[in-house]
């Protein structure tokens, strides 16, 4: 696999630990970064290891938003074909507009799948043109990489198609260990290997301990104190031993530099190495001698990159102490994932990303709780010192460059559908709600494969009748519509990397159906789904493909010339519906926002944006009762409409949305004046419906009585 990778912080010696990785694995990467950067606050040049394949270009502008390449490299590069070209600029940057524009101009590249690159784990509207690039990036990206879940959903609801991944940021295994340990025994480096025994040394020379003393050298860390993380402890009195804890980072309120020196003035066993620069730095002296822990406050400076790992193994706990700010919050916390590979407990504020990549490995706190900080310093500092350290190492394991490239190669694999070796499988998801023996005549036919039945009744007939048949019962202990439903199944699932079929509790399908269905779906490697005729009880023959509904669509309906639309890409309905495993990868769950209906109709437009196709097979047949589990007609048609306004505004926006509102509207109230008896009611509920407000009307049902089956 060919890989054009452009990055402006890749600059930074460490941070071209990924391209170094994928290239291990096999992957043929091109790296394009900046000659020079801001990183820190500290300029930084471009310096190519030997045989390392990064070019370096010229930049224009230092803000991460607000700079462009020079284009002509660029353009070089692109004549050269890729099968990804990786960009990682934020969607909303001015670099990624350039980059697309450049691909779009290239007659090589301009079809090649791009990923992008997300830490925005704040809902900000950017001002136009911002805004308007963004819409356009997350439109053109095949697959997106998130260093947190937060930024990850952000970019799926400003409209990216597919499945964001989240993959953290990297550390270098060989670089960042304990003490005692070589790169290449780094218990980091190895999912599930032993940590190392509990036992840490207490802290360096206090001599070097008191702000107002001479500081070390510029950049450089003093040896770490005798003794060996790793190795067991020497006997330290929990009554009289000091805690050294340990911050490096923007000197800024924002990092919470001032809320740990509070914390550690709470407790006269903590002391404190900050290291550092930023506006705050001048006034560390002052601040700790008005808090009374002048002598425990040491302020190391600026620290070399290469001087980072010797800091760390000075310490016995690393503090993250970050507040968010409207404008700003924690992103990933790299220091964090840095210290657990050393060896060193941290301790973390709950601000942006932090209790994702702490939580579980350390101790995480609320941001600005002073007491709250100071009682977690002396516990991973003390007695949870050593389960801290192995929790640590493991979560440092999932965050070395290897690993964050295994997630990588992944996401590159989903976006240009590499086929796979492995056999096709496949499992059954059932979402039952009541009607025990309407669900007892779709599972027979299918009881001999994996089945799961998520029961949002939960009711303990269906799971006394799973039990009966043998197949998987799920309970999740609500009604969370279809949607939900489906996506508890697939968040637990049976098979792996099975294809998914969706069948109905009044739909009925033979097993030999079944298999026509699945080889059809895999004769074609551009299938999303697939799906079979169906008939109804008395045999009749029921539509099972559609367009995607749109503004457009709904004008020309309500002038009675819908017959006329053009053929297009479209879906099959999802009462009994065969999704591909490589899609669901891309594209991810079903959304639920959608409560009931049009959650497959909006699955399946968010694949076709990323280029995949449906079908229906007509070889294959089943048997549809229709909404067979309510006997409410109402209660379905507020589900039916209301689920049509939630695709319309978030596929074609608020102005899209009214303007079909207004046709549906004006097209029923003709249909209610032309049309006699029951035809001519449906169309006056309909056009009343639509007056109010489809999803306004659903949640005057939903807030009678919770529930409503499919």
């Amino acid at each position: 696999m060919r890989v054009l990778r452009v990055s402006h912080s890749a600059v930074v010696d460490e941070w071209r630990g990924r391209e170094r990785a994928l290239t291990e694995l096999g992957v043929d990467v091109t790296l394009l970064s900046a000659r020079g950067w801001h990183a820190g606050g500290t300029p930084v040049t471009l310096q190519p290891r030997p045989g390392e394949r990064v070019v370096g270009v010229r930049t224009f502008g230092r803000h991460p938003a607000l700079f462009v390449y020079d284009p002509r490299p660029i353009m070089r590069t692109l004549r050269t074909s890729f099968d990804v070209i990786d960009l990682h600029e934020e969607p909303f940057a001015l670099a990624t507009a350039e980059l697309l524009l450049l691909r779009a101009l290239s007659r090589r590249s301009r079809r090649t799948p791009v990923v992008l690159y997300t830490a925005q784990n704040l809902r900000k509207r950017y001002p136009v043109p911002f805004r308007w690039l963004e819409r356009w990036a997350l439109g053109e990206a095949s697959g997106i990489s998130a260093c947190n879940a937060d930024a990850a959903r952000i970019v799926e609801d400003k409209g990216f198609a597919g499945r964001a991944r989240v993959i953290p940021l990297g550390v270098d295994a060989q670089r960042f260990t304990p003490s005692d340990v070589s790169g290449a025994e780094n218990p980091a480096g190895r999912v599930g290997a032993p940590a190392p025994p509990a036992g840490r040394v207490a802290a360096p020379a206090p001599a070097a301990g008191r702000v107002g003393a001479p500081a070390p050298p510029a950049g450089r860390v003093a040896a770490p104190a005798a003794g060996r993380v790793g190795a067991p402890a020497p006997y330290r009195d929990p009554e009289t031993a000091e805690i050294t804890v340990g911050f490096l980072g923007r000197l800024v309120p924002e990092k919470g530099v001032l809320v740990l020196l509070d914390a550690v003035a709470r407790e006269p066993k903590l002391r404190v190495r900050i290291a550092g620069s930023g506006p705050l730095a001048t006034e560390l002296d002052r601040l700790a001698a008005a808090r009374g822990i002048g002598d425990r406050v040491e302020f190391v400076g600026a620290i070399e990159p290469d001087d980072v790992v010797e800091f760390y193994r000075t310490l016995d706990v690393l503090a993250v102490p970050s507040l968010p700010t409207p404008s700003w919050t924690e992103q990933f916390g790299r220091v964090a994932v840095e210290a657990m590979a050393c060896g060193v407990p941290v301790v973390s504020s709950d601000a942006g990303a932090l209790p994702d990549v702490v939580g579980g490995a350390g101790l995480v706190v609320p941001a600005g709780d002073v007491d709250a900080l100071s009682a977690a310093l002396l516990e991973a500092g003390g007695v949870a010192a050593g389960e801290l350290r192995v929790s640590g190492f493991a979560r440092a394991a999932e965050c070395t460059w290897n690993a964050v490239a295994r997630d990588y190669l992944d996401l590159y694999r989903s976006v240009v559908r590499e086929a796979s070796d492995r056999p096709a499988e496949l499992e059954v998801v059932v979402v039952a709600y009541g009607a025990p023996a309407m669900l007892r005549r779709a599972l027979e036919p299918v009881a001999h494969l994996p089945v799961t039945v998520v029961d949002n009744s939960s009711l303990p007939e269906i799971a006394a009748l799973c039990d009966e048949l043998g197949v998987r019962y799920l309970d999740p202990g609500r009604n969370g519509g279809f949607a939900a439903g489906v996506n508890v199944a697939l968040g637990d699932r049976q098979r792996p990397g099975a294809d998914v079929l969706l069948l109905n509790p009044d739909a009925v399908i033979s097993a030999d159906d079944i298999a026509v269905l699945h080889r059809a779906l895999r004769a074609d490697t551009a299938l999303a789904s697939v799906g079979p005729a169906q008939v109804d009880e008395d045999g009749h023959v029921a539509r099972v493909e559609w367009p995607f509904p749109s503004p457009g669509a709904t004008w020309l309906e309500a002038v009675g010339l819908g017959r006329v639309r053009r053929p297009g890409p479209g879906f099959v309905i999802g009462s009994v519906l065969l999704l591909r495993a490589e899609a669901l990868d891309q594209v991810g769950g079903l959304d639920e926002r959608f409560f009931l209906y049009a959650e497959e109709t909006d699955w399946a437009y968010r694949a076709h944006l990323l280029g995949w196709r449906h079908a229906a097979v007509p070889e294959a047949r089943a048997l549809h009762v229709g909404g067979g589990t309510s006997g409410d007609a109402s209660r379905r048609d507020a589900h039916f409409f209301a689920s049509q306004e939630r695709y319309l505004r978030k596929h074609f926006g608020a102005v899209g949305w009214q303007s079909a509102r207004l046709g549906q509207w004006l097209g029923s109230m003709a249909r209610s004046v032309v049309l006699s008896g029951e035809r001519g009611r449906a169309a006056r509920k309909r056009a009343a419906i639509y007056r109010l407000g489809p999803v306004r009307v659903e949640g005057r049902f939903r807030a009678a009585a919770d529930g409503g089956p499919r």
